[in-house]
């Protein structure tokens, strides 16, 4: 489960936009992840690979760079690389094309919060996805396990 999600440009490390998930209970933790996301983007330059997984604890930071734009997204271990990656990917794409032009002038963070609705639709997307394939698997097994007692 993609547990936050940040956008920053990679020039200076500003944020332009962050969402976490709503838990109390990890509230805090997700706070402290928070603030390990926004030294990585003060740490991210040029030379920086396009694509990388760094562990932080029992979590994944998985980030994306696309046209000077880093996107940053903190998932459970588990959680598929493969996804991670498609999710920044839908990201990037649709970024680009609604602020591609702006991100080089905005001088205040998260000037873009509002990108957080269309994270927020890509995420449940995500979520909704990874339960269908589960469900799929759970149909798979109990029709396999008929077919071995027959």
């Amino acid at each position: 489960m993609a547990l936050m999600t940040m956008i920053a440009r990679v020039v200076d490390g500003l944020p332009l936009v962050g969402t976490m998930t709503e838990d109390e209970q990890s509230g805090k933790s997700v706070l402290e992840y928070q603030n390990q996301a926004k030294m990585l983007f003060r740490k991210l330059g040029p030379q920086s690979p396009n694509q990388c997984s760094i562990e932080t604890g029992p979590y994944l930071f998985h980030y994306l760079i696309e046209n000077e734009v880093c996107y940053l997204v903190m998932c459970d271990k588990i959680f598929s690389k493969r996804s991670a990656f498609t999710y920044l990917e839908d990201l990037a794409q649709e970024f680009h094309k609604n602020y591609g032009r702006k991100v080089n002038t905005v001088t205040r963070p998260y000037a873009f919060i509002e990108f957080d609705v269309y994270i927020q639709k890509t995420k449940k997307n995500l979520t909704d996805r990874r339960r269908n394939i589960n469900s799929i698997n759970n149909q798979l097994q109990d029709v396999q396990r008929i077919m071995v007692k027959q």
